[in-house]
């Protein structure tokens, strides 16, 4: 038996070329983001983004954003 020997990104073609057709664009960009690794200190930045703010302030924020949406 011969196994057709493919390059990593016509693996990756295929692979998401199918995931694409049964499940749609959508669900396989969901089941791709699984795998992802993200970038940054989200805890750093944290630090920086509400170095000034109470978590009163902080929670103002968020009850004012959920009110608009």
């Amino acid at each position: 038996m011969t196994v057709e020997v493919k390059s990593l990104a016509e693996i990756t073609y295929e692979a998401l070329s199918i995931l694409c057709k049964h499940i749609g664009v959508a669900n396989t960009l969901r089941f791709i983001n699984q795998f992802t690794t993200g970038y940054g200190n989200y805890t750093e930045e944290r630090k920086e983004l509400y170095a000034d703010m109470s978590v009163d302030a902080i929670v103002a924020e968020i009850e004012k954003a959920r009110r608009q949406t």
